[in-house]
């Protein structure tokens, strides 16, 4: 399990770094670290009442998740752990694939690190109750970033 907190935040890290955003100035100059930033920030914003556009070298590791939450319900499937871990790499490919800046990055960042922390809390989770509620998070998530992004 540590391992697996260990490529989550090295993904982190590497997304965080691999993109030249705004966030990470405002924070450095808060004195808050980038996380700490996103966790007490607004909640996510509409683009002028319209939905962020999400490049298409991310947003095809987007679908991916979203199609395995979709496979892993519909085939009524209980391997949490499996799921964490295509949840997982496809995180790594999206991050890794970063090329967005702006505002509209700014609010991807809004929905993916809470959405990193549910893949990690699936991975980490001890029982099966642990692992259905970390699940419907996860669920409600995609959604989330369905209102905001396309």
């Amino acid at each position: 399990m540590r391992k697996i907190n260990y490529v989550l935040m090295m993904g982190i890290t590497l997304f965080l770094f691999s993109c030249g955003n705004d966030i990470e100035k405002d924070t450095a100059n808060s004195n808050t670290t980038h996380e700490e930033h996103v966790h007490n920030s607004e909640s996510i914003e509409l683009n002028n009442g319209e939905k962020w556009i999400v490049v298409d070298e991310m947003m095809g590791h987007i679908k991916n998740m979203e199609n395995d939450i979709k496979q892993f319900d519909e085939q009524k499937e209980t391997d949490y752990g499996l799921l964490a871990e295509k949840l997982e790499d496809n995180i790594d490919l999206l991050t890794s694939n970063c090329t967005m800046e702006g505002k509209a990055h700014d609010e991807l960042h809004k929905w993916l690190v809470p959405y990193i922390d549910l893949v990690g809390e699936l991975s980490d989770a001890e029982t099966k109750g642990e692992e259905i509620e970390a699940y419907k998070e996860i669920q409600s998530s995609v959604k989330t970033f369905n209102t905001y992004f396309k």
